[in-house]
């Protein structure tokens, strides 16, 4: 499952190919950009029921789910609303379920790994869309400015795939993802899927984030990918798969 919300899914065939051989893979985009449907989810709840609706389609009556960033948060929800379909997940580097996630540092730390261009950049695109509103072009137009950022090295960052984005599909689910929360966080104990966190070390989303909600969750796990930032697949190929392979032995 694929993060966001409002991105197109195909930036995450690197990561199934760096998976490999011994699993069958799908991805599916989520509502709100072509081929899905382009009408708006109405928040987390019904995303968590669309992904029940691609393992139906799938004839799968449960998976191994893996969810990158917003995605991971909402594998957490997943595990929560429909466990029967789970026979486990993996959050990679995930927005975390206790407090604000981790929300605040992670804005904080984008800023400051941004070169001055950048972060003026992305300055720029904020005050533009507190002028006149947000777009998908904006949107599109800040995730590039502040795309190094998300690297351990923004020097050394590779360049921005394609990527397409919805702005209000973006700002209705992140709408229900604040708002839920504080009863995500209250639920976790009853978690009962296995499930496991692999997270970058250098992520600009912090460690703790996982680390503390895996903490609430019975069982739950955490790898820490040395010299790996958000997309933990570029910079170190095969931790991943050497995490999946983790959740499905155990």
């Amino acid at each position: 499952m694929h993060g966001g919300p409002g991105l197109s899914f195909d930036y995450l065939d690197p990561m199934a190919d760096d998976i490999g051989d011994g699993y069958a893979i799908a991805s599916y985009q989520q509502r709100g950009l072509a081929p899905s449907t382009t009408s708006l989810s109405s928040g987390v709840a019904e995303e968590a029921d669309d992904a029940v609706r691609v393992l139906d389609h799938l004839g799968w009556d449960r998976a191994y789910v893996i969810g990158h960033s917003w995605g991971g948060h909402l594998l957490l929800h997943l595990a929560l609303a429909h466990p029967e379909r789970l026979h486990g997940g993996l959050a990679v580097d995930p927005l975390g379920g206790v407090g604000d996630g981790g929300l605040a540092a992670f804005g904080a730390e984008m800023m400051r790994r941004a070169s001055d261009d950048d972060r003026a950049r992305a300055e720029e695109i904020d005050a533009q869309v507190a002028r006149d509103g947000q777009s998908d072009e904006l949107m599109l137009a800040h995730l590039a400015a502040m795309w190094p950022s998300y690297f351990a090295s923004p020097a050394d960052a590779p360049s921005m795939p394609p990527i397409r984005a919805r702005a209000a599909a973006y700002e209705t689910v992140f709408a229900s993802v604040l708002a839920g929360l504080g009863d995500l966080e209250a639920n976790l104990p009853k978690i009962a899927v296995p499930l496991g966190f692999a997270v970058g070390a250098a992520s600009p989303i912090p460690v703790d984030a996982s680390k503390a909600t895996a903490a609430r969750i019975p069982g739950a796990w955490v790898e820490i990918v040395a010299g790996a930032g958000h997309f933990i697949w570029h910079e170190a190929p095969g931790s991943v798969r050497s995490a999946l392979d983790r959740l499905v032995q155990s």
